[in-house]
């Protein structure tokens, strides 16, 4: 575990890294401004490392132009019909940051907030581990509640896994739906579009003209179908009507699979053949979001320089669903409420080799 100062933020706080590692050259880079993860290293076929996740050279990028490039997403991932949600007769009005909608949380979500790193042992089969805290206060960006975060990166010993534990508490009924927004491109460098793509789902949530659910529709016969591994552009540009609306992948996926017994399901998995990479996702979540990074437009630049532009990579968001705080609870829409006296607790598991 190596750790130095970063930088500072405009208020004059300071930020620092923290770099992760284990002998079969799995190497995570994390900075305390909003957990965001600025590097992932991973062996390719012949051993050479390279950097598989989209980021900036400087802070001042992820302070004034990050789309959310390897952020912890908070207190809700994905959006929020209207900016607002009922919970128990009474109405909260949330941060508006795409339009009518609340996205991840709002403007000052927890991926733009200043969190405390605490290096830990690592337990049994673990190499590193990294716990990031951070107490949102009651009314941030709307959200009932004082809500305690715990956030754990670990990285395996004997295997190439990132693994991710949040845990959460509140003193107010509130809600909450934690994820990750890695940018993944396995090939390091160019294009996610010749990736092949896995996913555990045969049903997706169609959205409307807003992005938000319009209800769960079946796979079949649909550019939606990946449950056996596709090329992510080969049906990208089709005319679908859902794809048109979000200008390519943008949609929740449904999991198939029950929990294991180690409280995980396959969620997904990623192949890029030139590299020899591969990546499978593990999930105690119902739910992953594939965002093949529709907006990225050519404006921003990251590593050495290079235009970040549509498709040079995408997300594989593990999560509840989009707008459940305004669905009643049901099998199709489990429940995001958290309850003062309870524990929320998820986990997702990414895979290399």
């Amino acid at each position: 575990m190596n750790i130095r100062e970063y930088g500072r933020l405009p208020d004059g706080r300071l930020v620092h890294e923290y770099v992760l590692e284990n002998e079969l050259g799995l190497r995570l880079v994390v900075i305390t401004l909003g957990g965001i993860v600025t590097q992932l290293e991973v062996p390719d076929a012949r051993g050479v490392l390279g950097n598989v996740c989209l980021g900036f050279e400087a802070l001042d990028d992820y302070v004034h132009r990050n789309p959310s490039f390897g952020i912890i997403v908070g207190r809700y991932g994905n959006r929020i019909a209207g900016g607002s949600f009922e919970l128990d007769g009474q109405r909260y009005e949330l941060d508006r940051n795409e339009g009518s909608n609340c996205l991840h949380g709002g403007r000052q979500g927890f991926g733009k907030q200043l969190w405390q790193a605490d290096v830990e042992t690592p337990m049994a089969g673990e190499a590193a581990a990294l716990r990031l805290r951070y107490m949102s206060v009651d009314g941030e960006q709307g959200f009932p509640g004082n809500m305690h975060i715990s956030v754990r990166y670990s990285l395996a010993k004997a295997s190439r896994a990132w693994r991710i534990d949040y845990e959460a508490t509140t003193d107010k009924p509130t809600v909450v739906n934690l994820t990750h927004h890695a940018y993944f491109n396995l090939a390091g460098g160019g294009s996610v579009l010749d990736h092949r793509l896995q996913l555990h789902a045969s049903r997706f949530t169609e959205v409307d003209a807003k992005l938000i659910p319009t209800g769960h529709a079946s796979v079949e016969g649909t550019p939606f179908d990946f449950r056996s591994p596709r090329v992510v552009g080969e049906r990208i540009r089709q005319g679908h009507p859902q794809l048109q609306v979000a200008r390519g992948y943008d949609h929740n996926f449904v999991l198939d699979a029950p929990l294991a017994a180690d409280g995980l399901r396959p969620a997904a998995r990623l192949e890029d053949l030139a590299s020899g990479r591969a990546m499978t996702v593990f999930t105690s979540e119902p739910g992953v979001q594939f965002y093949s990074g529709n907006f990225l437009d050519g404006s921003l630049k990251g590593w050495g320089g290079q235009m970040v532009r549509q498709g040079d990579g995408l997300c594989l968001e593990t999560q509840h669903y989009p707008d459940s705080p305004n669905h009643p609870a049901s099998e199709d829409w489990p429940s995001t409420v958290l309850r003062p006296g309870t524990v929320w607790r998820s986990s997702t598991v990414y895979q290399f080799d």
